[in-house]
């Protein structure tokens, strides 16, 4: 049963119990306890006894007083307190499970709708400004965004490599189409000699490299942030359901079924009994708290560095800036380029030919470029930082979990008689330890051993995550971005702050403000294009593509599990808003050639 279920039932047995409380205290009869005990098992009871007796045979509810129990209803009970304890721990961390999954899935969706947003910005660059390669070119567009997107939802591909293959791709179209217009090279092997010459000769400059270092500053850490996100998720669920010992066990019996046994039904533990039970119980999970700690700090301490060419948002949807200045760049330096080429290649046979129109329309909103003015205010940036200001307040909630059970469900309000483990009294008079492992030696209720190996566990990967989300994070002067991927590697130093260069705006590309709707997980747009030497085919890219869509919706979907009905789940919330300046426009004072 869900948490709201337990607490239902448990307040119709305590008011069963009312009911007879007098006559099953006082009028030595065990009826009461009978029907409270079917009621929470479900079903008749065998051998059960009409009136107390003695109960030689039991080994935890142990009284010199007549007994309503026998050792099998001790059994069933012990099953049953353990139950309940899970119960008001999964109760407790729901609103902090809930909280940290819903914003995952939350993130992990504006991620895949920025990716498609950013995509579609550049094929429309193509479209309306170059449209003579547009079509060529849509295969280069997809593969790269289909590489963002693995990447950023946790696949191992290299981003140098990516950016070096998109722009590799990109030199041959702007060779035949700009540098030398109304031609078309008919072979492919020419092709795939100026697409290896790209490297050599720097047709786009410096832009390449700025876009290495912008993908890696801003995906990097939106990559780990998520993951972060997903071990939260995953450290919750595995403390809601920790085995607890033989010992914690028979202690959660004897504090809160043992005084069903003597009839009194309606009787809650002392606070400091309570205390020393739920603190030996959950001693493990309190050496969870300073890496938990450290887990948030480390998650705000990222959130707050994500900003400039370290935000995903402002890199993706400024992408096809930086693609439309390196197009320009190489257009200026069409005559150096061409010399360079023959050099390299050699001089082609040509034969001019049309090429085939784009197939891209703009109008249509399934590919979600229909734009909607939003509130400023409720970007991703700003979006991080109302998920951050709420999750500061579970810093310390491992540290004080077995206090806040004891005072808000489990312990008798204070001046009220309670159960101390053996009888009904005004207070508890043995010692109340601490929090922690080392603070049980002296617990007179609970033995507590040496470490839980799942706790280890947890805190082993709480320790990794924090050293990742460290990593991440830029420091005030330099931070050294080291990403290593198969096949090679990229270590670059750069700056912590945002200048022209980066593609911050000023001058240069000019800066499009985030306008973003939200929508759900569907279906890419797969576009056939030509096959091109040194280029995987189009059928190689619907199936990177829908790897990169399952890797999507795997995330997604189980971020909306999460948030479903029996988690209390809700809609999705995050959107970004403000104009934008067209996919075309740039800062430079060129005009951009225009392809008809």
């Amino acid at each position: 049963m869900d948490a709201q279920t337990w607490r239902v039932g448990f307040r119709c047995l305590l008011l069963l119990a009312f009911v007879g409380s007098t006559r099953s205290e006082g009028g030595q009869t065990c009826e009461e306890v009978r029907k409270l005990f079917q009621w929470r098992f479900v079903g008749a009871v065998k051998g059960w006894p009409d009136s107390p007796r003695a109960g030689p045979d039991l080994q935890v509810c142990i009284s010199k007083k007549p007994t309503c129990c026998t050792r099998k209803m001790e059994e069933r009970y012990q099953i049953a307190a353990r139950q309940d304890l899970q119960q008001v721990l999964q109760a407790s961390t729901s609103t902090l499970k809930l909280l940290i999954s819903r914003n995952a899935a939350a993130f992990q969706e504006t991620l895949e709708t920025l990716i498609r947003q950013a995509e579609n910005y550049t094929s429309i660059l193509f479209c309306n400004t170059y449209r003579n390669m547009a079509l060529e070119a849509a295969t280069a567009v997809q593969e790269f965004f289909t590489d963002v997107g693995l990447y950023l939802f946790g696949v191992d591909v290299n981003p140098e490599e990516f950016v070096n293959r998109f722009f590799d791709s990109l030199f041959p179209l702007v060779y035949n189409h700009l540098i030398n217009p109304s031609v078309t090279d008919s072979s492919l092997e020419y092709s795939e000699c100026i697409r290896m010459a790209r490297r050599d000769v720097s047709p786009f400059g410096n832009i390449p490299k700025r876009v290495m270092g912008q993908m890696g500053r801003s995906l990097l850490p939106s990559r780990t942030f998520l993951q972060a996100l997903n071990l939260g998720i995953e450290v919750i669920n595995t403390t809601d359901h920790l085995h607890f010992s033989k010992e914690c066990s028979r202690a959660l019996l004897r504090m809160q079924y043992c005084p069903h046994c003597q009839g009194l039904t309606l009787s809650k533990p002392c606070m400091g009994y309570c205390l020393n039970v739920a603190r030996g119980c959950l001693a493990h999970m309190v050496e969870l708290n300073p890496h938990w700690h450290a887990y948030i700090q480390s998650l705000e301490e990222l959130s707050n560095a994500m900003h400039g060419t370290y935000d995903v948002e402002h890199v993706l949807l400024n992408f096809h800036l930086l693609v439309n200045d390196a197009v320009i760049q190489a257009y200026l330096n069409g005559q150096k380029l061409a010399e360079q080429v023959n050099k390299i290649c050699g001089h082609p046979v040509r034969t001019p030919t049309q090429s085939p129109p784009c197939s891209f329309d703009p109008s249509k909103e399934k590919h979600g470029m229909k734009i909607s003015t939003r509130n400023g205010e409720e970007t991703l940036a700003n979006r991080r930082k109302e998920f951050i200001n709420s999750l500061r307040l579970y810093r310390s909630f491992y540290g004080s979990l077995a206090d806040q059970l004891c005072v808000n469900e489990l312990a008798a309000v204070d001046g009220l008689p309670c159960w101390n483990g053996e009888d009904l009294v005004k207070s508890y008079t043995q010692h109340v330890v601490g929090n922690g492992i080392k603070a049980q030696s002296g617990n007179p209720e609970v033995k507590v051993k040496g470490i839980d190996p799942v706790i280890n566990q947890i805190i082993d990967k709480l320790k990794h995550i924090i050293q990742l989300l460290q990593g991440r994070s830029p420091k005030p002067n330099k931070w050294e971005l080291i990403q290593l991927g198969s096949g090679g590697g990229m270590v670059e130093q750069v700056s912590g702050d945002c200048d022209d260069e980066d593609g911050c705006g000023g001058s240069g590309s000019g800066e499009v403000k985030r306008t973003l709707k939200i929508t759900n997980c569907s279906g890419n747009r797969i576009e056939k294009g030509l096959v091109r030497a040194g280029q995987d085919s189009p059928v190689a890219v619907v199936n990177r593509q829908r790897e990169r869509k399952t890797a999507i919706c795997i995330g997604y979907q189980y971020g909306r599990d999460l948030m479903s009905s029996e988690s209390g789940g809700g809609d999705n919330f995050i959107n970004t808003s403000g104009d934008r300046k067209g996919p075309a426009t740039h800062g430079s004072g060129i005009t951009s050639p225009q392809l008809e």
